[in-house]
């Protein structure tokens, strides 16, 4: 059959999949300079043959509808379906530049997304018009800027970045101005209180911290840092990715942090991955809240207003109010949960991934054998005598409709393999996990070729990772 082709190998012209009635208009003409010069590339197929095509497509893809998806730092969490329902209801498909008066229910929902948010965090304000975290990092970090700017701290150049953080935090500092500054981790990934204080002067601006860390401990010294952080006259920037453990539990706000940023696509249940749609929304304290993006929803004698109007505000960083589909699947989540149930959620992340650890740290080696919080690190296999790497394991993952967990990251250990299961995976599912490592662990000992082949059962089998990346074939014509 057919289902293994690309949908043009599929095509055969003069075929069509659509009957569309005579309107009896007649043609209006086009001018020649918008014409085409030869006709578009596209298949010509029929309905069924779409149909069949892209339903078999879907098959091949994982998703978290499929299996488990123990991605670590991402928390690729399971979106209910009444998320989407809800933001696809009529009411909601509606023009940016209405009236406020003619969308109250939106600029409600807008709002109190804000409140609960703050409420959650320890932050005062939020703005929801970051199109995604790594967004949310940018708007941030221009928040710190423009607030030492204002002062006359002109100095203040460099943000602190520690060795173990996310990738986006030194890429995020450098799009907005700053240098970065590493300061060393101790082994559990923490920071190292000493390098801390050896950086710290009158040209620092802030620090970027995730809590818990890359490798899911949490920051114990997290108060003496900020204190540390504040007295040199630096802002504490909180890099929301690793806030699912914390829900209902602990606040960045409590802890000292001045901003921060929320996956509402990651930590609030909203579908993600493939690029796509995110949302990052960036909190400040109070002293801060003029520096916020515009435009912002604000309450006043029971109406929703917009405010374009603050001449300290860092500008506009994103059409109108940002996604505003992801704050509605997000705000559903939110109410569903509810306030009284939150604490759960962070508890059941941390107790999934400390049992998966415990379950498996005499097959695989453990580097920080702690408490970990919602995700922890592997540094390979134990058993390092028939060379079977992180890579190989990752592969033999897809064998058994696993998807594989983050690899060598962070890079503070050579064979990382990092597991985050979030709180929405059952036991039943989680002891299939451990199952399948501990299988593919006793197939790496006594039969370490069949590892180091796999992936055996998935469309295409093991690629040249390097030669795909440097040289992607991303048209069908570069096929012909």
């Amino acid at each position: 059959m057919y289902y293994d082709k690309l949908i043009f190998e599929i095509s055969t012209p003069g075929r069509k999949g659509y009957s569309l009635p005579d309107t009896g208009i007649p043609a209006a003409p086009i001018d020649a300079s918008l014409q085409r010069t030869a006709p578009a590339e596209l298949p010509e197929v029929s309905e069924l043959e779409t149909l069949r095509h892209y339903t078999n497509v879907s098959f091949k893809n994982f998703g978290i509808e499929k299996g488990f998806y123990p991605l670590g730092s991402c928390t690729m969490k399971y979106n209910p379906k009444i998320n989407q329902d809800i933001a696809n209801r009529e009411a909601f498909q509606i023009h940016p530049l209405q009236p406020a008066s003619t969308v109250q229910g939106m600029l409600e929902i807008y709002y109190e997304t804000q409140r609960i948010l703050s409420e959650l965090s320890g932050l005062d304000t939020f703005t929801l018009n970051s199109y995604a975290g790594a967004h949310g990092e940018l708007v941030g970090l221009m928040i710190m800027k423009k607030y030492h700017e204002d002062r006359g701290d002109l100095k203040r150049t460099k943000v602190i970045v520690p060795d173990s953080a996310h990738g986006t935090n030194p890429a995020s500092a450098t799009v907005a101005g700053f240098e970065s500054v590493e300061v060393k981790s101790n082994k559990d990934g923490t920071v190292h209180i000493e390098d801390l204080k050896q950086v710290l002067g009158d040209d620092i601006a802030g620090i970027m911290l995730t809590n818990p860390n890359t490798v899911g401990m949490f920051e114990k010294d997290i108060l003496a840092i900020a204190e540390l952080v504040h007295e040199a006259g630096g802002l504490l920037y909180y890099d929301g990715a690793n806030l699912n453990p914390l829900l209902g539990v602990a606040r960045p706000g409590d802890m000292g942090f001045d901003i921060m940023h929320i996956n509402l696509h990651k930590t609030f249940s909203t579908p993600h991955g493939g690029g796509g749609p995110g949302s990052g929304p960036v909190g400040v304290k109070a002293f801060l809240a003029d520096y916020l993006p515009r435009p912002v929803v604000k309450k006043e004698n029971d109406q929703y207003t917009i405010d374009y109007d603050a001449p300290d505000a860092i500008g506009q960083i994103s059409h109108f109010f940002g996604n505003i589909g992801v704050v509605v699947k997000a705000y559903t989540y939110l109410l569903t949960v509810g306030k009284e149930h939150f604490s759960e959620v962070g508890k059941f992340s941390v107790l999934n991934a400390n049992y998966i650890k415990e379950s498996l740290k005499d097959l695989y080696e453990l580097p920080i054998d702690d408490i970990c919080k919602h995700e922890f690190v592997f540094n390979g296999l134990k058993d390092k005598s028939a060379h079977v790497t992180t890579l190989d394991v990752a592969k033999r993952l897809l064998d058994y409709d696993v998807h594989p967990p983050t690899i060598y990251f962070p890079l503070v250990f050579k064979e990382a393999l990092m597991i985050e299961p979030p709180e929405t995976e059952s036991k039943q599912t989680i002891d299939q996990f451990i199952a399948i490592m501990r299988k593919v662990a006793e197939e790496a000992k006594t039969d370490p070729d069949l590892v180091k082949g796999a992936p055996y059962t998935t469309v295409v089998r093991r690629l040249d990772e390097a030669q795909a990346a440097r040289n992607p074939i991303v048209k069908y014509r570069d096929l012909t």
